[in-house]
Parts: structure tokens; C-alpha cells; sequence
């Protein structure tokens, strides 16, 4: 799979740092801050990280309800950031997921375990991630 990503234009011009991700047939919008030099057109690129996990917890355990014929009737997830660290190495995120439906404490209790053992929960926490960046010059 490949990302994407394009400088905004504006009719007066490029964007201080807007950007337009092509994700297969989707569009979204990266930016910075105006603290950081942007103009908050979209949510940063750390936005971006943290919601991925947030998503992928939800989308997690509604896939395994679904197929535990578990009455899961809504979802809402938070996912709180500390990133005060970040700079000595350590990045911390929150997860709250708040879960309606006819569940018995025990399978509420399944569910938070599946959420657990979502792919990108695995991903930021136990996977070396590899990146090699090569800069061009644009034709």
C-alpha cells in the first residue's frame, strides 16, 4: 500500500504547511498548528499516530463482537496523550474505550482483553519499525 501526501494549494498560494494524504480512495488533511507554523487546517502527523491506535482498538473489538455474535450496540473511543517525555524517549498514550449493549461484565472484560491485541497496539509496542527515506528533486 502506498500513502500519498501533496503540499496544499491555495488560490494565493502554497500552504505554510497543509497537506492533502492520498490513502486509496481517501482524502484527508495534515497540518500543523498555527503555534507551529501552520494554520491547523487538519490534525498533525502525532494526531494521526494516536487516532490510528484509538481506531484500531474500536475497530478491533467490534470486528471480534461480531463474530462472537456479542451484542456490542456503540463504541467510543479517547485516546489521551502525554508527550512530555517524548524527547528522553518516552511517548505515552491513554486508551479509554466505553462500550454500550446487553454485555455481562464478562464478556466487557473479553472485549477489553481484544483491545489489548489490536494490530497497531502491537505495532507502536512490539514491532523494530524500519524507515528509509529517500529526497528528490521534484520534476
Amino acid at each position: 500500500m502506498t500513502v500519498e501526501l501533496r503540499r496544499q494549494v491555495t488560490p494565493t498560494g502554497p500552504a505554510p504547511m497543509a497537506l492533502t494524504l492520498h490513502i486509496r480512495s481517501h482524502e484527508l488533511i495534515a497540518d500543523g498548528s498555527v503555534a507551529e507554523g501552520g494554520t491547523d487546517a487538519g490534525p498533525n502527523p502525532h494526531d494521526f499516530y494516536d487516532a490510528a491506535l484509538g481506531a484500531c482498538k474500536a475497530l478491533t473489538v467490534l470486528w471480534y463482537a461480531r463474530k462472537k455474535g456479542i451484542a456490542v450496540a456503540d463504541i467510543h473511543t479517547v485516546i489521551e496523550r502525554d508527550a512530555s517525555a517524548e524527547r528522553s524517549g518516552v511517548y505515552r498514550l491513554a486508551a479509554r474505550l466505553q462500550i454500550s449493549g446487553d454485555l455481562t461484565d464478562a464478556q466487557l472484560q473479553e472485549l477489553g482483553a481484544v483491545a489489548g491485541k489490536c494490530p497497531v497496539h502491537k505495532l507502536m509496542t512490539q514491532v523494530a519499525t524500519e524507515i528509509t527515506t529517500q529526497v528528490e528533486r521534484l520534476p
